[in-house]
């Protein structure tokens, strides 16, 4: 087993959070904050938009079972790449675009996967590529969030099952079986 980590931002960290966490070979999907200059920052202050971070997912996963590759491919078809600073409804850099490779092979593949997705949209992708700098968790209340809360939330019933859809429709192969 090759355990290694991705750092993705693409809009709410809570719906970022339930596709990734449906994968095989993923075996934990953390949400967060990065790219910011306050140190641990809360949900309130980051969602103010003045801390510079962006909400994110922290993705521990098996290479041997995913490659990065593939998750990148899978970041940039369940999100709106060609946003700057939103995702929909969410407006602010909190809510960016934005790969966080952990060493150079994942920035080199991030340029790379740059690429193949903007052959898949009508307007430019312009998703960043920022130095994975201190990573911070957010509050307990974050995690595993569509599990629980999220699936009685009507932003996330109305944003999270088309992105789901969307991971199915395209990548059903890469969905976990039944634990």
């Amino acid at each position: 087993m090759a355990k290694e980590e991705a750092i993705f931002a693409g809009g709410c960290f809570w719906c970022t959070e339930a596709v990734f966490g449906q994968l095989a070979g993923v075996e934990t999907v953390e949400s967060g904050y990065i790219g910011g200059h306050l140190a641990d920052p809360t949900y309130k202050q980051v969602c103010s938009g003045n801390t510079g971070h962006a909400e994110a997912i922290k993705i521990a996963y098996d290479s041997d079972e995913i490659g990065y590759a593939d998750l990148l491919d899978i970041f940039f078809a369940t999100h709106d790449p060609t946003q700057l600073n939103r995702q929909g409804n969410d407006i602010g850099t909190q809510y960016r675009s934005a790969i966080f490779p952990v060493n150079d092979e994942q920035r080199a593949a991030a340029e790379e996967g740059i690429k193949r997705a903007q052959g898949g949209w009508g307007d430019p992708v312009v998703t960043t590529i920022e130095e994975a700098d201190i990573w911070y968790p957010a509050e307990d209340y974050h995690q595993e969030y569509w599990q629980g809360e999220g699936q009685r939330n009507p932003y996330c019933l109305a944003v999270i099952p088309p992105k789901l859809q969307k991971l199915k429709k395209g990548f059903s192969d890469r969905i976990a079986g039944p634990a």
